[in-house]
């Protein structure tokens, strides 16, 4: 009997406030040409995440902590478990203890307007990772962001492409029903993911007339292991055919919720799984089938935002009032154990970026920035190493 996958402990909802570091209420305005520093002479950047240590957060971290290392950067996290009060204190927490610089996940459009709010008042600069700011559906709240002289912009990912590429490869396998977990109603990247799947369904079924696949509505799981594994048993007892899950994200947890109530059913065989944000043992799992593919690699997301933010404090990026920056970054993709063995020997096995690639990449242009983020790949990572 294959085992169970342990569960995550539950990260803490709020970060020890650091003492007697000072306020950024007396930091200079965006055109400022020196360079603000915190208490000890040091850029100091908050991180507001859902988790610093689930799956996903804890690559974030990891990543984060390598680059504050090679920059010699101060680095706060508060945990703020996607509640959304504790989103928005976070953004108050961080300003208050001295941070420059913030970078955000998860952050709805509402809450970017305390977040956006908070950072003009205390002259501290904002930037979103793994979520933007919806241009059609939350216009004033984009309009505030973009008339921002602090808010910088925001690095983020295709999700409809992304629902749409982890749809086909379960449909390429033969399934034909398939059950969604989300995490959050209403959340931006849940929304973008759905519309995605929906669409890979959609179109599958036009091409396909007399092989249609199905999509239920979906079960919601919050963020936690627990969640994930009734939201599979439910799915899994309204459809007995059921072939395919897709947890479709919330930081790995529901996912490996997810994996455990299909092993314990004894259906590993029988029903596909597909998700977003690489589990650390997923070349095992593609391996034995308890997993048939995923989306991932995207932990060098709040890479970017980091460093648009430490030059931004830096003077370095400046003038971002009437502007948006908008950062595509890209999703990487595995569905075999090969595919992933690629993956794992340069993303997971060592980080993709070397302490002197991460100060070159410092050193870099907006626009070079932009670049290097459209660039993340396995072939990227693997081209580097060999220099």
């Amino acid at each position: 009997m294959k085992r169970v996958l342990k569960k995550v402990t539950a990260a803490l909802l709020a970060a020890t406030m650091v003492v007697g570091l000072a306020a950024c209420g007396n930091g200079g305005s965006s055109d400022d040409k020196s360079s603000k520093s915190s208490k000890s002479g040091k850029v100091k950047i908050g991180v507001s995440i859902w988790s610093s240590t689930d799956v996903l957060g804890s690559q974030c971290k990891k990543m984060l902590d390598a680059a504050a290392k090679a920059l010699d950067v101060e680095v706060q996290y508060v945990d703020q478990g996607h509640v959304s009060e504790k989103v928005t204190a976070s953004v108050e927490q961080l300003a208050a203890a001295g941070c420059q610089g913030i970078i955000i996940c998860n952050s709805s459009d509402t809450e970017m307007t305390s977040a956006i709010k908070t950072c003009n008042d205390n002259k501290v600069y904002l930037a979103q990772f793994f979520r933007v700011i919806s241009k059609e559906n939350s216009a004033d709240i984009y309009k505030a962001a973009k008339d921002s002289a602090y808010y910088i912009g925001a690095v983020h990912e295709d999700e409809p492409a992304n629902g749409e590429e982890l749809v086909k490869i379960l449909l390429d396998k033969g399934d034909r029903n398939i059950g969604l977990i989300g995490w959050e109603q209403g959340d931006a990247t849940w929304l973008g993911r759905w519309e995605g799947y929906k669409a890979g369904v959609e179109k599958w079924n036009k091409e396909n007339p007399d092989d249609k696949a199905k999509l239920s509505e979906p079960q919601y799981a919050g963020t936690t292991s627990e969640g994930g594994s009734k939201a599979a048993e439910a799915l899994m007892a309204a459809d007995p055919k059921l072939d395919a899950l897709i947890p479709a994200g919330g930081g790995g947890d529901p996912l490996q919720g997810a994996i455990a109530a299909v092993e314990r059913a004894g259906k590993t065989q029988d029903i596909d799984i597909v998700s977003t944000d690489f589990l650390p043992d997923l070349g095992e799992r593609l391996e034995n089938g308890s997993m048939a593919g995923e989306s991932g690699g995207h932990f060098c997301d709040p890479l970017i935002a980091f460093m648009m933010v430490y030059n931004a404090v830096k003077g370095n990026y400046k003038d971002f009032a009437g502007k948006f920056e908008d950062v595509p970054f890209p999703y990487l993709y595995v569905s075999s154990a090969e595919d992933y063995a690629a993956y794992e020997k340069y993303f997971v096995d060592q980080l993709p970026y070397t302490d002197d690639e991460l100060v070159a990449m410092s050193k870099e242009s907006l626009k070079e920035l932009k670049a290097t983020a459209a660039s993340v790949s396995i072939a990227d990572a693997e081209s580097r190493s060999a220099k």
